[in-house]
């Protein structure tokens, strides 16, 4: 008898899985201030504030550990997002700005950690869709210090903006 009881509660161990949170956390951020000098030129480089304000966002980002960062493949996103992942020692990953939150982009982000740099008008709307709705504008091209945070856990999604100035 003592044998069939302790094999009974062996089984249920086995058959009871235990039920963990899975969270997904996204950090959205604009990229930095970007040179203006030359209004033809559609790749600029950061000036001088942005990057001041990159190294700014990786200093904010110190205890955030990223399993991932995406960003767009211009020059100032990427020079947004390189201080952090140097920091991190995290290769970036690139999106494509007309495929926000993408099946493959959510399969490959789900349960991890993500930060995730756009611009002025990719930014809200990538929230937009991770969030399922029309909640955020287009950003003011002269602000470039808000941060997105939205979190998912067991579907229930959160979110929220911050002025980080």
């Amino acid at each position: 008898m003592k044998k069939l009881l302790i094999l009974t509660l062996i089984c249920l161990s086995f058959s009871c899985k235990k039920q963990t949170k899975k969270t997904t956390t996204y950090y959205l951020i604009r990229h930095a201030e970007k040179e203006r000098t030359d209004s033809l030129n559609k790749n600029p480089d950061l000036n001088l504030k942005g990057q001041q304000r990159a190294i700014k966002w990786s200093n904010t980002f110190n205890a955030i550990n990223f399993d991932a960062i995406y960003t767009t493949n211009y020059k100032r996103t990427i020079q947004t997002a390189q201080p952090t992942a140097n920091k991190q020692n995290i290769k970036l990953k690139f999106y494509n700005a007309n495929q926000l939150y993408s099946q493959e982009f959510k399969k490959n982000t789900t349960g991890k950690t993500v930060l995730v740099v756009g611009h002025s008008n990719t930014t809200p709307s990538f929230v937009n869709a991770i969030i399922k709705q029309d909640k955020y504008k287009a950003i003011n091209d002269t602000v470039n210090s808000n941060l997105f945070k939205v979190t998912i856990t067991n579907g229930k999604i959160n979110d929220t903006l911050i002025d980080n100035k």
